[in-house]
């Protein structure tokens, strides 16, 4: 088992911040701190770190942890569907203009 198996969230790794910003909510303390160490260890992700230290302050300032377990909480996948880059929708390739005068550019958007 990984040292990211053993988070106080599953998939933490992998969560985009709107996520995280509730998840965090469920936290205690210890296991904030225990979510900020790996963070600075691993990611360095600044917008995460904030996250992390501002819910940290939260708790230290007397605010309760919600209910509930941060395991019972929805995998993260990939997106619901693939991506929408495809050879059709590319754009055309072509020389670009020179000096932005087309009549300058030999052969423009010719072969």
């Amino acid at each position: 088992m990984s040292a990211a198996d053993e988070l106080p969230i599953p998939d933490y790794d992998q969560l985009p911040l709107g996520d995280l910003r509730h998840r965090v909510r469920l936290l205690q303390e210890s296991q904030l701190h225990e979510l900020i160490s790996h963070e600075h260890a691993h990611g360095q992700r600044t917008p995460v770190l904030q996250v992390l230290q501002a819910r940290l302050d939260e708790i230290q300032d007397g605010a309760k942890p919600s209910g509930g377990d941060p395991r019972n909480t929805p995998e993260v996948h990939g997106t619901s569907h693939g991506s929408t880059v495809q050879e059709a929708t590319a754009a055309e390739a072509n020389t670009p203009l020179r000096h932005g005068v087309a009549g300058q550019t030999p052969a423009r958007g010719r072969p």
